[in-house]
């Protein structure tokens, strides 16, 4: 995999840690601000929201820069934003800079995703972008745990300190190592560009995708109650059980390419029915710790084998005209089912069944997400069919 690749995977780590970390630090932040933990929890969802809003806006206003401008300056703006994180004065100027900050995010993947497939041969593209996906898991694993540590020792600005950093030195990798490219990224007119969203095959790929991460964050959000309220698990062993899920995103995440890459409808529709399985199996497994702790890893991994897969059914659908604005689109719908999942879980917690329905809950979402895929794949075989029986050239 050429270094190109890897300096992609380097601005994904930054990103990564700065979505996620937050998540150990409400408590200081909210002591620090002066508001409930509840209302530093909506920086999350801010976050979120910032994902899903910076697509549109971004695809809109860049659609004509090439493709190392528009990732250098996304990680301009992503090193800003973390600074602001770290200077905000109060509660208001820290959620804005959020937002700011999650702008870069869904346009950095999605732009990522179609350079990262452009730096390799055709037959290794999912696992180009599953390797510029591993930044992700790895800031799971290694990033969000420091970075908790170091804002509870040091304060949390001293955390966005230090993710400026690291956008820095992103910045300057890939300013470095990714090759230039033409002063336009190869969008037609913005009519063209926005056109490939109408195309049946894309937004079915955008739903699988949000009703896959719906399941997926459903259960993940509240793992940690469900590993101390029906496990019985202490609060000091969930961060241990946690690196487990976080290595299995990791392996999950690098199977999933390379299965795409051979088989790419199989591969989406395998990793959405083993996801749904193994939730189906850890909702039993909860209630025995190291049955639990084992099917944690496998949920890991599931979870993130539908990345690539998902990824590339989009940009292979997309072809064309839009392919990166489409591409930012399916990474604002990941987020968009991860807020959703999240709601779930807490309805089914607060007017439901309970915390220890949540996992089979979750687990009937991706067979949803197999519904939709499964349409859509024999959709596209009747019209593959029809056409070539029609095209005078195959008769």
């Amino acid at each position: 995999m050429p270094l190109a690749l890897y300096a992609l995977t380097a601005g994904a780590f930054g990103i990564g840690v700065t979505e996620f970390v937050i998540m150990g630090l409400l408590l200081e932040v909210s002591a620090d601000l002066d508001v409930t933990i509840s209302a530093a929890g909506l920086l999350i969802s801010g976050y979120a929201l910032g994902v899903v809003a910076g697509a549109p806006i971004l695809g809109a206003l860049t659609g004509r820069w090439s493709r190392k401008t528009l990732l250098i300056a996304l990680m301009v703006i992503f090193t800003l934003g973390n600074l602001a994180c770290a200077l905000a004065p109060n509660y208001w100027a820290l959620m804005a800079a959020r937002v700011l900050t999650a702008f870069a995010h869904a346009s950095f993947f999605g732009v990522g995703s179609v350079v990262a497939t452009g730096l390799v041969s055709p037959d290794r593209r999912a696992s180009a972008i599953a390797i510029m996906f591993t930044g992700l898991t790895v800031a799971n694993i290694l990033g969000v745990p420091f970075g908790t540590w170091l804002g509870q020792a040091f304060g949390w600005r001293s955390t966005f300190w230090a993710v400026t950093l690291v956008g820095l030195a992103a910045l300057a990798i890939i300013a470095a190592f990714v090759p230039r490219d033409d002063a336009s990224v190869g969008e037609d007119d913005s009519g063209n560009t926005l056109a490939v969203l109408a195309r049946p095959q894309v937004l079915l790929g955008l739903l699988t995708t949000v009703l896959s991460w719906v399941g997926v964050f459903a259960a993940f959000t509240y793992i940690a109650p469900i590993l101390t309220r029906i496990t019985g698990f202490s609060e000091s062993a969930v961060s241990p059980i946690l690196l487990v899920f976080g290595g299995g995103l990791i392996a999950g995440n690098l199977i999933g390419g390379k299965f795409a890459d051979r088989w790419l409808g199989p591969a989406v529709l395998g990793s959405l029915a083993l996801l749904s399985a193994v939730l189906f199996v850890m909702s039993f497994a909860v209630h025995e710790k190291v049955a639990a702790v084992i099917t944690i890893g496998v949920f890991g991994a599931a979870a993130f084998a539908t990345v690539p897969p998902l990824q590339m059914w989009v940009l292979e659908k997309a072809e064309g005209a839009g392919q990166g604005l489409a591409s930012s689109f399916n990474i604002a719908a990941f987020n968009l089912g991860n807020a959703i999942g999240a709601w779930l879980g807490g309805a089914v917690i607060d007017r439901g069944p309970g915390l220890g329905a949540v996992i089979w809950i979750a687990g009937l979402v991706p067979m949803a997400a197999f519904a939709v895929a499964f349409a859509a794949q024999r959709m596209e075989h009747r019209r593959t069919t029809r056409e070539t029986v029609c095209d005078p050239a195959t008769s």
